[in-house]
């Protein structure tokens, strides 16, 4: 039976081609650190994806939960993301005591394009092997 990762209440089964996976991620995070824009940590990454794909509106408390993490972790995160112009957090009109966070359209630009990055690596990924004929025989996989 495959391991689950559970992820703010839901479960992603492993799966067992998971090396590919693996290296679409390794190229998509190549790409985020070369960026000119600012490098994003994992916490500020997960909370600005959080909010990007998951449906709002989003407060710091129900991110805080969602992602199990402290209230002040997401605040640093936020004020990081703030800072880079990709979240931004405004007075909840319904309840003057929240604060909702909100994706900026520098943060839906930055989406596309890790989409756009994360989909070229992936097709680089079902081209085959990189740099080697042998494929995982030359990695030691």
């Amino acid at each position: 039976m495959p391991r689950a990762t559970a992820v703010a209440d839901r479960h992603i089964p492993a799966s067992k081609p998971a090396k590919p996976v693996v290296d679409v991620l390794h190229t998509t995070t190549l790409w985020l650190v070369g960026r000119e824009e600012g490098v994003l940590s994992l916490r500020q990454l997960a909370v600005f994806l959080t909010c990007s794909l998951l449906d709002g509106p989003h407060t710091v408390r129900g991110l805080a939960a969602g992602l199990n993490l402290s209230k002040p972790v997401i605040t640093r995160a936020l004020d990081r993301l703030g800072h880079f112009g990709l979240t931004r957090r405004a007075r909840d009109p319904m309840d003057r005591r929240s604060v909702l966070v909100q994706r900026t359209l520098k943060g839906t630009r930055l989406l596309r394009e890790l989409r756009g990055a994360m989909a070229e690596a992936a097709q680089a990924e079902s081209a085959g092997p990189r740099g080697s004929s042998r494929g995982d025989a030359d990695r030691g996989n």
